[in-house]
């Protein structure tokens, strides 16, 4: 495994890793490898087309079929 030097951190910060990892029942080391691991472990974002292949089929193609009631013209006033 690797290590990793974090130089120039503000105290506050510091102290609230301190106080994080105690109430997680953990060291401040083990917190903080909690920490980036949750922030590069973020699903990926999902393609447009990915998501619509998710979409469930809920219909014929007529049941979504324009209809020209005169309206469309005057949507913009």
């Amino acid at each position: 495994m690797a290590n990793l030097l974090v130089r120039n951190v503000d105290e506050a910060l510091v102290q609230g890793l301190r106080e994080r990892a105690a109430a997680h029942g953990r060291s401040a080391e083990a917190e903080h490898r909690e920490i980036l691991a949750k922030a590069l472990r973020r699903p990926q974002r999902k393609t447009f087309a990915e998501v619509l292949m998710t979409m469930p089929n809920v219909g014929d193609d007529a049941d979504f079929a324009r209809v020209d009631d005169g309206e469309a013209a005057n949507v913009f006033g």
